[in-house]
């Protein structure tokens, strides 16, 4: 009774296309009041406790880090880095709007932040270079998901929250899984380039430097963040507050392209990003609370066990889940819920917690440019003002191709992203 209004709610608030958040702590409170389990205001003390964590401190400096780097001229130092770099492929372009998403993500973590600050300078270069429009808009909306695998990444942090898993390894363990990603990527915007024949540029070592040298204040803060960590010199937590005070000097002393006001701007923009997501954790820990109370996530691994001894087996229905999770539902929630069902699983079938989110990240990733959610079309579609049915299309599939090939061989050869947190050990 309690499991099936916790459950019920939850989807009837959602189908009535209510916030998530309300959704979580709507089905939470139903189940309380249908039990009688517990007074009302409990609810109201798991919300504050969800948020009152170390780790989750980390989201609003990432945001703020983040945020003031975008703002600081950042993307397009990047961009002009990117394109001294590796403009000279075939593709030239298309190489260089993934590689720029690529750093970008090590700076944000957002996705939508990248295909935002990304695609706003390179879709009309795209075009102007003799690319198509549609493969301009799916190229971006592909590459902006780089965000979330290449750390720092909020989303690994709010799986670290859910699971209790290390966000230093999370953080190592999302290096090559990202980089094969935008290897495969590249790959295809080789191809296309080839097969197109889009005109090439030649490498000129002068442009590179100067790029370099103009870049240089961006390369540098994944390199202290991660080098930080690695070397136990600071934890992510305070890692990030190190990524602020980073950020605020480049943008303001450094680059000198943010004021008062912008910094003013940029804070808030921050603020109310991390507001959101914060409060979605704090919601989802009343839903949490109710699954624990009525031992969900052990009925769950139960369950599962029953019907499947084999971990290849396990690990291809997972993802069969998790995809169609994403397809309809965003990436923090979707974690929050189905994480700490599946987690007491992994144990039985020997699965490292690190690993299987790797893989859960991968899989919500693809769901960032599969409809009908997928936030990542939408905010590419704006850049241009296209429809979202535009960016369906045939460039995006062979993207997608990308990642499921990327998703299968981090799951059956999980070595690829584990062996960088080995060295953490």
């Amino acid at each position: 009774m309690i499991t099936a209004t916790l459950f019920l709610v939850f989807a009837v608030i959602t189908i009535l296309g209510m916030p998530i958040a309300l959704a979580l702590v709507g089905g939470g409170m139903a189940a309380i009041v249908a039990g009688d389990l517990m007074p009302l205001f409990t609810s109201v003390q798991k919300m504050f406790s969800s948020v009152d964590s170390f780790t989750l401190a980390a989201i609003p400096f990432f945001m703020l880090a983040g945020a003031l780097m975008s703002s600081g001229g950042i993307s397009r130092r990047l961009i002009d880095f990117a394109n001294a770099a590796v403009g000279w492929m075939p593709g030239g372009l298309g190489v260089v709007t993934i590689f720029s998403c690529m750093l970008f993500g090590c700076l944000c973590g957002s996705p939508t932040a990248t295909v935002a600050a990304i695609g706003a300078v390179m879709v009309p270069a795209l075009e102007q270079g003799g690319y198509s429009r549609k493969f301009a808009l799916s190229t971006i909306a592909a590459a902006g998901m780089l965000g979330t695998i290449i750390p720092p990444s909020t989303v690994m942090i709010t799986y670290c929250s859910a699971t209790g898993v290390s966000v230093g390894s999370m953080f190592m363990a999302g290096i090559v899984p990202g980089i094969t990603l935008g290897a495969l990527m590249i790959a295809f915007a080789i191809f296309y380039g080839v097969k197109n024949r889009i005109p090439r540029t030649k490498f000129n070592i002068r442009k590179f430097l100067s790029a370099s040298y103009h870049a240089i204040g961006a390369i540098f803060m994944p390199i202290i963040i991660l080098g930080g960590i690695y070397t136990g010199i600071f934890t992510p937590t305070e890692s990030a507050a190190v990524a602020c005070a980073y950020g605020l000097i480049v943008g303001c002393f450094i680059y000198r392209e943010i004021n008062f006001k912008g910094l003013v701007e940029t804070v808030k923009s921050a603020a109310a990003s991390s507001g959101m997501i914060m409060f979605i954790v704090a919601c989802a820990g009343v839903f949490g609370l109710l699954m624990t109370r009525e031992q969900i996530p052990a009925h769950a691994a139960e369950f599962i066990m029953s019907i499947c001894s084999n971990k290849v087996v396990f690990l291809l229905l997972v993802n069969v889940l998790l995809l169609i999770v994403g397809c309809f539902m965003d990436t923090t929630p979707a974690i929050l819920i189905i994480a700490p069902i599946l987690f007491p699983a992994l144990s039985a079938y020997n699965i490292d917690p690190v690993h299987f989110g790797i893989i859960m990240l991968l899989n919500m990733c693809i769901g960032m440019i599969t409809p009908p959610l997928g936030i990542n079309l939408y905010v590419a579609a704006t850049l241009r003002q296209a429809k979202v049915g535009e960016l369906v299309n045939r460039h995006l599939l062979k993207y997608m191709i990308c990642c499921l090939v990327n998703l299968l061989l981090i799951t059956y050869i999980p070595q690829i992203c584990l062996w960088l947190p080995s060295f953490m050990e």
